[in-house]
């Protein structure tokens, strides 16, 4: 996986960890809503852990924070690896 991707990954894990914190889920209520384990869950959140999810559990996981499905998928601006050479 090269390293845009694993930043987009990042940046989505880190997503879902802000909105499931604003809308008061813990882990283990927005994993037992998506039909996942907690553990998958802290997984995807992870920064340092690069855990891709479906388009199916994005989705779901717009629906249940009421967001439209490209709020998750709105990155941030970085500078790839590659180009800091």
């Amino acid at each position: 996986m090269n390293n845009v991707d694993k930043n987009r990954y990042i940046q989505i894990g880190l997503k879902i960890a802000y909105y499931r914190r604003l809308n008061g889920f813990t882990q283990e209520n927005l994993a037992e809503r998506l039909g996942i384990s907690p553990g998958y869950l802290s997984q995807v959140e992870t920064p340092n852990f690069i855990q891709p999810i479906s388009l199916k559990m994005l989705f779901a996981l717009a629906d249940i924070f009421r967001i439209p499905p490209y709020k998750l998928l709105e990155f941030d601006e970085y500078v790839e690896e590659s180009s800091k050479n």
